[in-house]
């Protein structure tokens, strides 16, 4: 089992200072990942229903800072070595392929290969509105997003005619060094499913209490595909035990996540470091 922190890029970690304990600690106790959110912009009052939460707000409030993972993990990489640094999820319809094709790969390039972009279609539409990006048409335009960032990685030109995006034959460097950034398909729905078994290097359910529900339209979508489900690395979260650990992992969960286990300096180094010796050395 591989072990990661997610929400690595909120709270006391936007600062330099705790980017740098954050990301350098995680990876001495044996972190394999960091996992990155993100929101361009928060409208004040949105109504749209954060699903991970029973009120349907995010945690913390409007102003509170995201920054861009892009950046924050392009610095983790320099005060780093071996960690992988993921986001998880970037928001895809929102974004340009041609932008996050070359960002990607520079992020890739300049971490030696330690990259993963996670997406995800997105769910608050008053940021959708603020972007000028249609809310309605985000699937369609997450599964067109994903054929073109592969063409746009792969060796020499890349075209692209779609019914969102649309370029000729044009040249995208650098390009990532294994050829290719792993795509994982991040969502708790039927649909992020059927997306990860058609499109998916991996598939990240974070809901817990979807979990089961998520893995059975995976496995029947990889069986109506003809697709390998063991090809799809599938990354969730959920009780920090080895009980827990060992439960997933029977149902082929290959990564396991948590958030910071603290935030002053003194606690996240002791949490961190009980995460390594009473679960990431012995699971």
């Amino acid at each position: 089992m591989k072990f990661g922190l997610m929400f690595a890029n909120t709270g006391p970690f936007v600062q330099p200072e705790g980017l740098t304990l954050l990301a350098q600690t995680a990876e001495e106790v044996g972190v394999e990942s960091l996992w990155t959110v993100e929101h361009v912009a928060v409208p004040l009052g949105y109504e749209s229903s954060y699903p991970y939460s029973r009120d349907g707000k995010m945690p913390g409030s409007e102003e509170a800072p995201i920054p861009d993972p892009l950046v924050w993990l392009t610095y983790a990489a320099a005060v780093t070595k071996k960690i992988k640094l993921a986001t998880g999820i970037i928001i895809l319809p929102q974004r340009s392929p041609l932008y996050l094709a070359k960002e990607a790969s520079t992020i890739d390039v300049l971490s030696g290969g330690r990259f993963i972009l996670g997406v995800g279609i997105g769910w608050l539409e008053e940021e959708f509105k603020a972007l000028g990006v249609p809310f309605e048409a985000r699937g369609p335009m997450t599964d067109e997003s994903i054929e073109a960032l592969r063409g746009l990685w792969a060796k020499g030109a890349s075209e692209h005619k779609g019914d969102h995006y649309n370029w000729p034959p044009l040249e995208s460097n650098p390009k990532p060094l294994a050829g290719r950034v792993p795509i994982v398909i991040g969502g708790h729905s039927k649909a992020a499913a059927r997306r990860a078994a058609r499109l998916g290097d991996g598939f990240f359910p974070a809901r817990a209490d979807k979990l089961d529900e998520c893995l059975g339209e995976l496995k029947a979508e990889c069986d109506r595909i003809g697709r390998d489900i063991s090809e799809i690395e599938v990354t969730t979260g959920g009780r920090p035990t080895l009980d827990e650990v060992k439960r997933l992992e029977d149902l082929g969960i290959s990564r396991f996540t948590v958030p910071p286990p603290g935030f002053t300096p003194d606690a996240l180094r002791e949490g961190l470091e009980k995460l390594g010796n009473e679960l990431i050395a012995k699971a």
